[in-house]
């Protein structure tokens, strides 16, 4: 659990950087050519680099959020103070949160106006590039971008799973039905 709360906080930090690198070029950029033509697509490419998507966010906020809750549980653990209702009740929590990440993240990946996974097939996968050249590293970076959305998706999944898990074993630790 710790390695997908890693995982889902350092991807979502990492999308976080490009976009805002990527910004910060573009205004520069913009602000180089000064009053040129096509002013309307000027505007509309701004507003869309200004906006952060609230996934990655989002993800940062998950990730430090299950980190915390695992730290907790282990002070609690060596206490012999954690009880079955604060893992149920934490557990919940976070689960919720896992499944809202998967829904946006599926929605990105194969969603209509998101479509990351199909650009990803069209632009980089069937489109390999090898060699010492600036264009081979700037694909490396694509397929990099490309598997990371993969991973996040995956690793929300699979923290989901494993909180499913947390809330059974806790339902029947206060039930007293393990063996």
């Amino acid at each position: 659990m710790l390695a997908t709360a890693g995982t889902i906080l350092g991807i979502s930090a990492q999308f976080m950087q490009i976009q805002n690198q990527m910004r910060d070029e573009w205004m520069k950029r913009r602000a180089w050519e000064g009053g040129r033509k096509d002013r309307k697509n000027q505007m509309s490419g701004a507003r869309a680099l200004e906006k952060t998507n609230w996934l990655f966010p989002y993800g940062i906020t998950v990730g430090a959020l299950t980190i915390i809750f695992i730290i907790v549980e282990l002070i609690l653990i060596a206490q012999r103070k954690l009880l079955p209702g604060v893992m149920m009740f934490a557990s919940f929590i976070l689960l919720v949160l896992f499944i809202t990440g998967i829904i946006e993240t599926a929605i990105q990946l194969f969603g209509p106006q998101g479509n990351v996974n199909g650009n990803c097939q069209t632009y980089v996968f069937n489109n390999k590039i090898s060699g010492t050249s600036i264009d081979t590293l700037a694909w490396l970076q694509q397929n990099n971008i490309c598997q990371c959305w993969q991973t996040i998706f995956a690793f929300y999944i699979v923290g989901a799973v494993f909180l499913v898990w947390m809330l059974i074993m806790a339902g029947q630790v206060s039930r007293d039905t393990y063996d």
